[in-house]
């Protein structure tokens, strides 16, 4: 219980870092910076979702191929016929990640 506050508090600390500190260039100087770099304000927010994007997907993919994996040797240790099944549930924890890639590359094809 302690742990996940824990991992939200950095997370939101984290977020709202990143947050400030793409902004705060454009907070200094906005006046100067309307007319020259008008679309390039949303650029690194698209950097940083494609980033958060990748990461955080295979983050959740390293995390289900762990358990799953370690559940999968467990049932081939007793049946090995079982091989062909678990390989299956497997490959459908690394596709979170090929997901997380393929959102990425649609944020980066919007710029």
């Amino acid at each position: 219980m302690i742990q996940n506050k824990l991992l939200n508090y950095f997370v939101f600390i984290i977020l709202s870092g990143i947050v400030w500190f793409t902004f705060l260039p454009t907070s200094i100087n906005a006046a100067e910076n309307v007319q020259v770099n008008a679309g390039a304000d949303w650029m690194g927010v698209a950097y940083i979702a494609a980033a958060l994007a990748v990461g955080l997907a295979c983050i959740a993919s390293g995390f289900a191929v762990a358990r799953i994996g370690s559940a999968a040797i467990g049932a081939v240790s007793e049946k090995p016929e079982l091989t062909g099944r678990t390989l299956v549930f497997i490959g459908l924890a690394e596709g979170i990640a090929i997901y997380g890639l393929i959102i990425a590359i649609m944020i980066l094809n919007k710029l």
